[in-house]
């Protein structure tokens, strides 16, 4: 059997495999079932869960549940309008701040938000704090939205079978040469396919995040406000390009580049919604302005 001949399943296997994120139009690799990362992340969050401390401070828990809640309530919103209903049956939100000094939060498939009560603390109490958590609760739901985590395991699989396919390729040869070209393959998976990947996953997230939040009715400059204290209490140093997030500054860049034009396109369509009675009419609100969004031409790129 050939190279060529052992090449042509996986490049089959790609291109049947592939979805859309319906808010930025990118293509994604899809060769793990949904509901299977759905029980895996179920499975690693009760886990999780069974060991978290969860925060006694009941106002800051309060006031993390109601952000989330709202964040919440507006990708449901964006799932409806832009034909993604079905979705909603694979989300069963609950919202919980746990006490832990990272700045960190996250969102698993199927609508389990975590909040560490770090996160909380540099948001402060100015006013543009709810703000800025709402960035952060909407990054991370955006995260679960994108289906980001279906994502990143069909890569590994697509990875393990490459992986089978230049180990029968080089079957023959010396193990010094399989050695090699294992290492090989290794480096050129991590730096040119994987973390790239999850770096697009991050602006993708920081995005979906500032839709989400504006729709919820929250400021979306405070993503900025919030990258900019990550940046200034950051301690790391790590090269971009060997880095599975994008730096602080690139964030921020996107970030400003973005805000105006999701301000423009969702900001209308959050006003309407909230001074509408009528969910029908909320939801034609918003599908209309997303239309013609899209008609305008003004979607989603990274890096550009």
């Amino acid at each position: 059997m050939n190279k060529k001949s052992l090449l042509l399943p996986l490049c089959g296997l790609f291109m049947a495999a592939c979805s859309t994120v319906s808010m930025t139009g990118r293509k994604q690799l899809s060769l793990v079932s949904e509901s299977e990362v759905l029980a895996a992340s179920l499975a690693e969050y009760q886990s999780y869960m069974q060991t978290a401390q969860l925060s006694t401070d009941a106002q800051a828990t309060a006031r993390v549940k109601g952000i989330a809640q709202r964040i919440a309530a507006a990708a449901e919103a964006y799932l409806k309008v832009s034909g993604q209903e079905a979705d909603l049956q694979n989300y069963a939100w609950e919202f919980n701040l746990v006490n832990s000094p990272e700045l960190n939060a996250f969102c698993m498939p199927g609508g389990k938000i975590v909040v560490y009560t770090g996160m909380v603390a540099l948001a402060g109490n100015g006013a543009d704090a709810d703000d800025e958590l709402a960035a952060v609760i909407g990054h991370e739901v955006g995260h679960a939205i994108a289906k980001h985590g279906q994502e990143r395991a069909s890569q590994q699989m697509l990875t393990s079978l490459g992986s089978q396919v230049l180990g029968t390729v080089t079957a023959n040869s010396s193990s010094t040469i399989q050695q090699a070209v294992a290492t090989a393959y290794g480096l050129g998976t991590q730096y040119g396919a994987l973390l790239p990947f999850s770096r697009k996953h991050e602006l993708e997230a920081d995005y979906i995040g500032i839709v989400l939040a504006t729709v919820a009715g929250y400021d979306a400059d405070a993503a900025v406000t919030l990258w900019q204290k990550m940046e200034a209490v950051s301690t790391t140093s790590v090269p971009q390009f060997a880095s599975t997030h994008p730096s602080s500054s690139k964030r921020i860049s996107e970030l400003q580049k973005n805000i105006p034009t999701v301000k423009a396109t969702y900001g209308q369509a959050a006003q309407a919604a909230a001074s509408s009675t009528s969910t029908t009419t909320s939801s034609t609100s918003s599908r209309s302005k997303t239309q013609s969004s899209k008609k305008s031409g003004t979607g989603y790129k990274i890096g550009n």
